[in-house]
């Protein structure tokens, strides 16, 4: 029995799958495709301004869904930068990090 993926009632297969139906945009239409014509182009980003136009908080929403991808992913594990010595020195003698 194979495990079937929806998303707002749109079958989801592939990760590619998702992120379009998470944007509400093929991601063609950002990213472009290779050998596409100088007029091709032209189209793809006329369109991109329009529907940025029209969906202002599009990109906050890419980003967001990018990051819960990477997250869920494992590869959003951030750690701390170590602190050098001299910054740890300047913040003890005048408790203010430089």
């Amino acid at each position: 029995m194979r495990i079937r993926n929806y998303v707002s009632g749109h079958r989801a297969d592939t990760a590619h799958d998702f992120l379009e139906l998470a944007l509400g945009t093929p991601v063609e239409l950002w990213l472009g495709v290779e050998g596409e014509s100088e007029e091709e182009r032209a189209a793809r980003l006329d369109a991109a301004r329009d529907i940025l136009a029209d969906y202002p908080d599009l990109p906050d929403r890419a980003v967001q869904v990018a990051a819960k991808a990477l997250d869920d992913a494992g590869l959003l594990r951030l750690l701390p930068l170590p602190v050098p010595a001299a910054a740890l020195r300047r913040i003890r003698q005048t408790g203010v990090a430089a």
